[in-house]
């Protein structure tokens, strides 16, 4: 099974991602992941990619769709894959449809993550981590038992992302309202969107795509 999940940042994509790959055996792909393990792995694509963003520029369409192509044929993802950060937009959607037609494969779900712009600002901007396992904390939302002490390793130093403040993750929704959100109707048209309630709590985000899936 090949998804999609679409939405904006903090909509939750990562944990429901997680989630389907324990539950379902997919494999999360992220475009920064592969693009970084390209490059580790030194081959002709992997060296392109390392020219283009030395040079600063932005990755060619082609070339991305050419990784994620690679990447979805290694055995792990035999199971099928969640796409996560592409396609951002209408041609970048086209391009991946026709490259996974080639292989004799499809889409079978496009998830939309419906969630207020108002309550992400919150989410994101809430959001920290412990430094030495990782384990992610919300200053609202999920506090650690022991204040100030990581409930999985005992950690007890915290970070947070220099980019999860309110000016920037305004600027990301703005980004994404405006280049990701015109490809809804694109997978619309193909009958492969459903959207589900990014506003519920977890495990009812996730009944409610595994409904979806069923």
């Amino acid at each position: 099974m090949n998804l999609i999940l679409l939405g904006p940042p903090g909509a939750g994509k990562g944990t429901q991602a997680r989630r389907l790959e324990d539950t379902r055996g997919l494999v999360q792909l992220s475009t920064g992941d592969m693009l970084r393990a390209m490059v580790a792995e030194g081959g002709p694509l992997g060296q392109q990619a390392k020219e283009i963003m030395a040079a600063g520029k932005l990755m060619p369409d082609e070339l991305m769709v050419e990784i994620i192509g690679e990447r979805i044929s290694k055995p792990d993802v035999a199971n099928g894959f969640i796409l996560d950060g592409f396609p951002r937009t209408v041609a970048q959607a086209e391009s991946l449809d026709a490259m996974l037609a080639d292989k004799g494969l499809k889409l079978h779900h496009v998830i939309e993550m419906r969630v207020v712009d108002e309550v992400l600002v919150e989410r994101v901007t809430g959001r920290y981590t412990c430094a030495k396992c990782g384990k992610g904390y919300h200053d609202l939302f999920e506090k650690p038992k022991v204040e100030g002490v990581c409930d999985s390793c005992g950690g007890t130093e915290f970070k947070r992302r220099a980019d999860d403040n309110a000016e920037t993750v305004t600027t990301r929704l703005s980004q994404y309202h405006q280049q990701t959100a015109p490809i809804l109707p694109y997978y619309q048209d193909h009958g492969v969107l459903k959207a589900v309630d990014g506003m519920a709590d977890i495990d009812e985000v996730t009944r409610q795509i595994e409904a979806i899936l069923a």
